[in-house]
């Protein structure tokens, strides 16, 4: 049943951002860390690895392409370590992840704000070039960034100095300030393609998690409508032509997870009044909930559906992602769908477990499903 194909992001096949870092990459990362490598030697291996990936990502026929995220260490602090004010500190924040067979404790550095928070220069711009002049005619460059809300979550307002921001109205607006200028930068740069990855927006769906944020000093009842007002004041602006959708899971280390349950806590607000142009949303199993929540998609948001998971090398079969697809097609338009995995392929740089062919098979079944439900090339 052909329907429209997309033109623009997100497009009907496609994926969230981080790869599986080659071994020669960590490689050099690790010597590196060492000293016994310089910077020059490091980048020059990011740089081949990066220059695969976009191969990669062509020949299996995305119309996107991502740099994997080689060049960080986690998938948002580092971006939020290189905004103005804001600093790791030696405490550690710790988070229980899970999975089929166990539990992994893991710690992440807290971080503190200390000064006011700005923008000393455009994040990522480097790597972003980098991507844009090596990717294929007829390829879109995408970036991915922490969403601001992620700012707040690692630390609430606990993390916040009140001789600096006596309140917190004035750590949002600067907050936000900064983004804008961040979001003007990238489009300067010729960024058509921006996703704010936010796991706060899902785990929130989670009543333990909502425990957590009160216990950080948040509103448990409406902190989304708060992270979710504030992503629109950042994108109010965004440069023409620059396509923004969110990415939301609920935490992806080494084949783990963080937070459980369905959209519906946040559903209604989060798809009528965030305004993005897709949601990339989390679907591989169960953890997930239904499609039902979809239905406050209104007409012209695209959804994304992560059917297809990154957490085992486990090949979906065609047939079964396609039925899901149209299942949720009962709750929002088949014309308003698109395809993905899950979940990033490496959050961090450990990687999830699954080898780079089966993460090469996992985008080859997206694009062949894609182009058997829309007719996408």
């Amino acid at each position: 049943m052909p329907v429209t194909e997309r033109t623009t992001p997100p497009f009907r096949a496609d994926h969230v951002g981080s790869l599986l870092r080659p071994a020669t990459l960590r490689a050099a990362r690790e010597a590196r860390a060492a000293g016994r490598i310089d910077a020059a030697e490091l980048a020059a291996v990011e740089d081949q690895a990066v220059l695969d990936a976009i191969a990669m990502q062509e020949e299996v026929g995305l119309k996107s392409a991502s740099d994997g995220e080689f060049r960080r260490t986690t998938w948002h602090m580092d971006f939020i370590y290189q905004l103005g004010g804001i600093h790791q500190t030696s405490g550690k924040i710790p988070i229980s992840f899970r999975n089929a067979t166990e539990a992994i404790d893991f710690e992440t550095a807290a971080i503190a704000v200390t000064e006011p928070v700005h923008l000393p220069q455009p994040i990522f711009a480097d790597a972003f070039t980098f991507l844009r002049e090596h990717v294929a005619a007829g390829v879109t460059p995408k970036l991915t960034i922490p969403s601001p809300s992620m700012v707040h979550y690692r630390g609430g307002t606990a993390a916040i100095d009140r001789s600096v921001y006596p309140e917190i109205e004035g750590f949002w607006a600067d907050l936000v300030g900064a983004y804008r200028a961040e979001v003007a930068a990238l489009g300067e740069l010729g960024c058509h393609y921006l996703q704010f990855d936010d796991t706060s927006l899902a785990y929130l769906n989670d009543p333990a998690q909502r425990e957590f944020m009160a216990a950080q000093g948040g509103d448990p009842l409406h902190q989304h409508e708060t992270y979710i007002g504030h992503l629109n004041e950042v994108i109010a602006d965004r440069p023409a032509g620059m396509a923004v959708t969110t990415h939301l899971c609920r935490g992806n280390f080494r084949s783990s997870w963080a937070a459980e349950g369905g959209y519906d806590f946040v559903a209604e607000v989060l798809f009528s009044e965030l305004a993005v142009d897709g949601f990339f949303l989390e679907y591989d199993d169960e953890r997930s909930g239904g499609f039902e929540p979809l239905r406050f998609v209104p007409p012209g948001k695209t959804v994304v559906l992560g059917l297809v998971t990154t957490k085992s090398g486990a090949l979906e079969e065609p047939a079964a992602v396609r039925a899901r697809v149209l299942e949720a097609a009962k709750y929002v338009p088949l014309e308003q769908l698109c395809l993905s995995p899950q979940c990033g392929f490496s959050s961090t740089i450990e990687g999830n477990v699954l080898s780079y062919e089966e993460e090469v098979a996992k985008l080859q079944l997206i694009v062949g499903v894609a182009h058997d439900l829309w007719g996408e090339a």
